[in-house]
């Protein structure tokens, strides 16, 4: 069963830091293209950060560029996201995603183009 499954949420005051985790089961994400989303309440889902199945090629949302970075660590099939200088807009449902690729394509950050989410995992920021 694929299955992929975030942790690291929580509360945090503007200006701090988390990292968000999600590993993968079921599947190895050597050849998958990953990203991560996040959805506030009444809001659609955003895309945030994706990087391509190399690692080579990185692509981020105008709103958390410079503050957000996707890493991704095959050997243990997981993926992570680390956000500094939080702020209260920040606040959301964080997910993660996966899609199989073929080489040498950068990666896509459209909700469309992911066929595995995880389940999400809170983020609140506020003082």
């Amino acid at each position: 069963q694929l299955q992929l499954v975030e942790s690291g949420g929580g509360l945090v005051r503007p200006g701090g830091s988390l990292r968000l985790s999600c590993a993968a089961s079921g599947f190895t994400l050597t050849t998958y293209a990953i990203g991560w989303f996040r959805q506030a309440p009444g809001k659609e889902r955003e895309g945030l950060s994706c990087i391509s199945r190399s690692g080579r090629t990185t692509n981020y949302a105008d709103s958390v560029k410079g503050r957000f970075t996707i890493s991704r660590d095959n050997a243990n099939n997981t993926m992570y996201l680390q956000m500094n200088s939080l702020k209260p807009e920040d606040t959301a449902v964080y997910y993660c995603a996966a899609e199989p690729q073929p080489p040498f394509r950068p990666c896509v950050l459209r909700k469309v183009d992911f066929g595995s989410w995880g389940q999400g995992t809170q983020v609140t920021v506020s003082s």
